[in-house]
């Protein structure tokens, strides 16, 4: 029988970024999320924002989620549901889903731990390793530096990359992919990510002219939740659409999917609310034969790629794995060689941070059953 949780704590910290994501992204904002249940058993979770609403995270955590878990089963599946409904009426995705993900991966982590597994095998393995692409935060980049990113690349064995592009100014983006395309030459894939920049007008105009170098996906061309303009935008283009890192429930995907715009859909674990609904949208794009390449977090991304039936691509940005950042306590729990990634024995989910810094200290809060 499932023990009651007694305990979660939270608290925050901040990894200063190697390789800066623009002007204004410097570091990446994390709280962490510790559950303990009534017979002593601890897991560990996280939410991730990398620029907003980190303190709005914690406060949803330690108030409102808190309260409602306490004295709960530590199932992550059985609660979930009721949770998200419970906290509803604050709305239904974005810091509410970001926020729930941090319990959700702490009861994960702790189950895998109680099953001394890794959340890998405690989901069920199907694969051994998944195939990652190289990608960058790179819009900002001169030239020369992003030509020398694609250039790390091709050394470091990936079959695939993806590139930033929403330059003011199309020449631009179509003089950096031109060279990019020449780095890596015509058999890699070649993915292009707008990460919502363009108008309808700008979207199929830009595409039109990007097409010609052979694209694999174009990525958010538009407003992450304007069904209606990607709706008109579908048949306008001929390169696949992927979209969904801004999607924050399962019913966006299901529109998205059924209204036939999407063909590759990006969850991002953490933005979803945690494993358990990720699986479920999961379940969702297999059903309707739609690819699946999940978002960032290449620790825990690649681990649950691994469960999934087919075959999944994972997405690995240069310099910006928990494991590059430094933020990692322990061994990374997955260890990537050249295009492939897979994991390494750690039990749970194997993603344990480093101590927060003293200026992180003052946001850290205990909840527990009176």
């Amino acid at each position: 029988m499932t023990a009651t949780i007694r305990r979660i704590a939270t608290h925050g910290i901040r990894v200063p970024l190697s390789r800066p994501w623009g002007p204004d992204v410097r570091d990446l904002s994390l709280v962490e999320v510790v559950v303990e249940d009534a017979a002593g058993n601890v897991g560990h979770g996280f939410s991730w924002t990398p620029q907003i609403g980190a303190a709005a995270v914690q406060a949803h955590l330690d108030h409102d989620i808190a309260s409602f878990a306490l004295g709960r089963d530590a199932d992550a599946e059985s609660l979930w549901e009721p949770l998200w409904r419970h906290l509803h009426e604050g709305g239904g995705g974005g810091i509410t889903t970001i926020a729930m993900a941090g319990l959700d991966l702490a009861l994960w982590d702790l189950a895998a731990r109680r099953a001394r597994a890794g959340i890998t095998d405690h989901l069920g393995r199907r694969h051994e390793t998944a195939e990652v692409y190289g990608s960058g935060v790179n819009l900002h980049y001169p030239l020369d530096d992003l030509v020398a990113q694609a250039e790390r690349w091709v050394a470091a064995g990936f079959d695939a990359v993806k590139v930033k592009v929403g330059s003011p100014d199309l020449a631009r983006d179509v003089e950096r992919i031109r060279a990019v395309r020449e780095v890596i030459g015509p058999d890699r894939r070649l993915m292009i990510d707008a990460n919502q920049r363009w108008s309808l007008e700008e979207a199929e105009r830009a595409i039109g002219e990007l097409a010609a170098f052979d694209l694999a996906w174009i990525e958010e061309p538009l407003r992450a939740d304007d069904l209606a303009a990607h709706v008109a935008l579908r048949p306008r283009i001929e390169v696949p659409v992927a979209l969904g890192e801004n999607l924050h429930t399962r019913y966006r995907f299901a529109e998205f999917i059924d209204a036939g715009v999407v063909d590759v859909v990006q969850p991002n674990i953490v933005r979803v609310g945690g494993i358990t609904p990720f699986l479920a949208i999961a379940d969702l794009a297999a059903d309707r034969g739609v690819d699946l390449a999940p978002h960032l977090l290449l620790e825990l991304s690649a681990q649950l790629a691994l469960t999934l039936p087919g075959h999944h691509l994972v997405e690995s940005v240069e310099d910006a794995s928990f494991e590059s950042l430094g933020a990692l306590a322990a061994p990374s729990p997955v260890v990537v060689d050249g295009h492939e990634v897979r994991t390494t024995g750690q039990t749970g989910l194997g993603i344990r941070f480093t101590e927060p810094r003293a200026d992180a200290a003052a946001s850290a809060h205990r909840t527990e059953e009176p």
